[in-house]
């Protein structure tokens, strides 16, 4: 199961420059002038999981496979991208397909990278991205409420009611400013706002692009308490992308940070997407599988194979540290910590699983 976060924002605040830290790449460019990024960028990235390598030495796996998750940078936006400028409705719809969107605003001065509003103010950058992304939604919403107020003259005018009173709170909810996603739906509410593919209803969170100084005015800038936000340095991350994993261990230490950027936004991301990972461990390989939060039994077999979903039949579960503690699967049943699950079974985080399939 793939998932993907959309890193978006105002030309040159470093969106391109992180990209390609993240995915240690050079693929995106990160020149010095708005719409450098033309079409979205798309770079692959491993999900960092401690718990592979112990797993890999217990199983004495041939292969580890880490779980991904697929960043795309999305070119910059500008005011009035609603309505086309810039290369706005070319890039409107490249987020269009992204599952979370990731915002990055400028928190650091630096003279020799222009702003396209030649100031620093990580507030208003969100403001003009959020307004954006709220008035593109206003235009599709605006449709659909005139098509259906006209069909709810007609024939089942009764069904397209109910469709238009749905359409007109969005609607309402948007001249405010405010993201649909704020707006609370009933099951058949969502399935129709689903349909739209909303902007605002992907669930988003803000990455502060600061400098080093820990001393800076720009620090902490308090963006919007509904939505998770965290502090990255592009340049820093882009520095620890040129160093070995041990070198940009030590230069991390040596600075006082613990976790890279990389680590701070796919947890930040997971939580946003409301994903866990789960593992499979054997002699042939070590794997780890993503999987929304609630997922049972069965729906985590089916990311492995389609066909595991309809011929589940249980499941050997035990939590990883019992595993590793155990040696693996051939001592686990002289601990007891194994469990044998059913289809109902709601898979936890750090599950090792062992799935048993009927063929």
């Amino acid at each position: 199961m793939s998932f993907s976060i959309g890193i978006v924002g105002l030309p040159n605040v470093g969106k391109s420059t992180l990209f390609n830290a993240l995915t240690r790449s050079k693929q995106a460019n990160a020149a010095n002038y708005p719409f450098c990024t033309i079409d979205p960028n798309v770079g692959v990235v491993e999900v960092p999981d401690e718990r592979l390598e112990k797993l890999t030495a217990v199983s004495k796996s041939q292969k580890t496979i880490p779980t991904t998750i697929e960043f795309i940078d999305i070119a910059g936006l500008v005011k009035g991208a609603s309505t086309g400028e810039g290369l706005g409705n070319k890039f409107l719809s490249h987020i269009r397909e992204v599952d979370a969107i990731a915002q990055v605003v400028r928190a650091f001065f630096d003279e020799n990278v222009i702003h396209v509003h030649n100031r620093v103010d990580p507030k208003d950058d969100a403001a003009i991205i959020n307004t954006e992304l709220a008035l593109a939604d206003l235009q599709t919403v605006e449709k659909k409420l005139k098509a259906a107020k006209t069909s709810a003259k007609g024939a089942g005018a009764k069904e397209f009611q109910s469709h238009v009173d749905v359409f007109q709170k969005v609607f309402d909810h948007l001249q405010t400013g405010a993201p649909t996603r704020q707006l609370s739906f009933s099951e058949d509410e969502l399935a129709l706002v689903t349909e739209l593919h909303l902007l605002t209803m992907k669930p988003m969170l803000y990455i502060v692009n600061t400098d080093e100084n820990p001393k800076s005015e720009y620090r902490n800038p308090k963006l919007d308490e509904t939505a998770e936000q965290i502090e990255v340095s592009a340049k820093l991350e882009a520095e620890l992308a040129d160093l070995s994993p041990e070198e940009a261990r030590q230069y991390l230490k040596e600075l006082g940070i613990e976790r890279t950027g990389l680590d701070k936004l796919i947890i930040a991301g997971y939580k946003l997407l409301n994903l866990i990972t789960f593992l499979t461990s054997g002699e042939p390989e070590t794997r780890a599988w993503t999987v929304k939060a609630g997922a049972k039994a069965p729906q985590a077999a089916g990311v492995i194979h389609t066909d595991f979903v309809k011929g589940f039949v249980k499941a050997d579960v035990v939590a990883w540290q019992d595993f590793v503690a155990a040696g693996g699967w051939h001592k686990l049943r002289e601990t007891g910590k194994m469990r044998l699950e059913g289809k109902e079974y709601i898979v936890r985080d750090g599950d090792v699983v062992y799935f048993h399939i009927n063929a």
